[in-house]
């Protein structure tokens, strides 16, 4: 008996590991992503990470979540670095642990090839960034453009990913249409460079497929549990959840007037896109709406109060969070557009879409890995919000020890101790 304690608890320990393997990382990628946030706040942002009350209530459970999110932050790390093979050798560590990662990895290799053929167009990103017209000789510009041409892109194709994103943040472009249009035209004409330089993912890609065709889908293990469903709504409760637990970036009366006077600047783009969201969002609460019998049953899971309690506590509440739900993405877009080209928001929402709308049951798990690529790409506040979220953080997971440690409770129909969790 007391081995088996001491097996089961040496497990349990290699979760904490790989927590602090996540903190690192997170700190690593802050670094690359924004490197004038500086070693003190890249710090406070790895703990903050690591309070996270998901994340960290699995950290003592032996549970594949904290290993997912090591493997996918590493392969964001080392795609910045542009080390491609290490990057995918870890992609292959986080299908194994969630087969759903690879749409984070096909988000991380196509924004990667998308900064890599800006590389290689040096001249054209220059004329985006300079609207101004130019009144010179042929001549002297063309031996101009020649020099800065060749130093430019010998100092961004030797340099990580990263520094290109950073330096993106301003979008050169004018609408999203024409961002797709140049950057696909861009990818077309380098398509062999970039099949070259990203050689590794496309290996794994078709390792994938051929897995999804020898296994007769994504999903392993018990299949009849989670069929692919479209549950639109689990995509409007990551946004609410995710906004909600980021509470000083998007529920401040600041955050509130900022989005009102966005929306004010164009009356009608602004209408229609609230309109729009809040149209979207009644459809898929109502119509894709699901309620997995995991969810009705185990009243372990704490989704399964918030199920019953909130959102289904009378006929009126699920459409009454709508509002809250659009308002979370718009902020949330917002947000990230501040920081990141239009193309890399409009992959991110769609990753988000790909990863969980096809999940019929409502897990918090599911939403930590997007969840901290939010926190990476959202701008820096000060030292004093961050303590705050960190100390509520800090009592919310102390609050869940307790109950799972001192609450404890039996089901006739099942013998053992049950216990409270995320």
């Amino acid at each position: 008996m007391d081995r088996c304690c001491n097996f089961a608890a040496a497990l349990r320990s290699t979760n904490v590991i790989l927590a602090m393997v996540c903190a690192v990382l997170i700190h690593d990628l802050l670094l690359c992503i924004r490197p004038g946030i500086g070693e003190r706040k890249a710090t406070a942002y790895a703990i903050l990470v690591a309070l996270y009350p998901v994340h960290w209530f699995f950290t003592f459970l032996y549970y594949t979540d904290v290993a997912s999110l090591a493997a996918v932050l590493a392969v964001y790390l080392f795609c910045l670095k542009k080390q491609f093979w290490i990057s995918t050798m870890f992609g292959v560590f986080s299908i194994l642990f969630r087969q759903t990662n690879v749409i984070w990895i096909i988000f991380f290799a196509a924004n990667g090839a998308i900064t890599y053929v800006k590389d290689l167009y040096p001249k054209d990103n220059a004329s985006h960034e300079n609207s101004e017209p130019i009144h010179q000789s042929k001549k002297a510009s063309a031996r101009d453009n020649k020099t800065s041409v060749q130093s430019l892109r010998r100092r961004r194709i030797n340099s990580p990913i990263n520094k290109v994103i950073v330096c993106e943040s301003a979008n050169p472009y004018n609408s999203l249409t024409e961002e797709v249009c140049d950057i696909s035209l861009k990818l077309w004409n380098s398509k062999c460079e970039i099949l070259i330089a990203f050689a590794p993912f496309v290996v794994v890609m078709a390792a994938f497929v051929a897995f999804i065709i020898w296994n007769g889908g994504i999903v392993l293990g018990a299949k009849e549990a989670h069929v692919v469903s479209p549950h639109f709504a689990q995509f409007l409760y990551f946004g609410l959840v995710s906004a909600a637990a980021l509470l000083p970036w998007h529920f401040t009366p600041n955050r509130v007037l900022d989005l009102f006077h966005l929306s004010g600047k164009n009356k009608t783009c602004g209408s229609l896109a609230v309109l729009m969201g809040l149209g979207l969002s009644f459809v898929a609460v109502h119509f894709f709406s699901i309620a997995h019998p995991y969810l009705l049953a185990d009243n372990r899971h704490y989704t399964f109060y918030i199920w019953r309690k909130v959102i289904q506590v009378n006929w009126m509440m699920k459409y009454m969070l709508i509002p809250l739900y659009v308002y979370s993405w718009l902020s949330i877009i917002n947000i990230l557009g501040k920081s990141q080209t239009r193309i890399w928001v409009l992959s991110f929402v769609l990753s988000v879409a790909l990863v969980l709308v096809p999940a019929p049951l409502v897990e918090f798990r599911y939403y930590t890995i997007p969840f901290v690529i939010l926190v990476l790409h959202s701008p820096s506040i000060g030292n004093g919000k961050l303590l705050a979220m960190g100390s509520l953080y800090a009592a919310v997971d102390l609050s869940t020890l307790v109950m799972f440690l001192f609450r404890p409770f039996r089901w006739e129909h099942e013998p053992g101790t049950q216990r409270f969790m995320w």
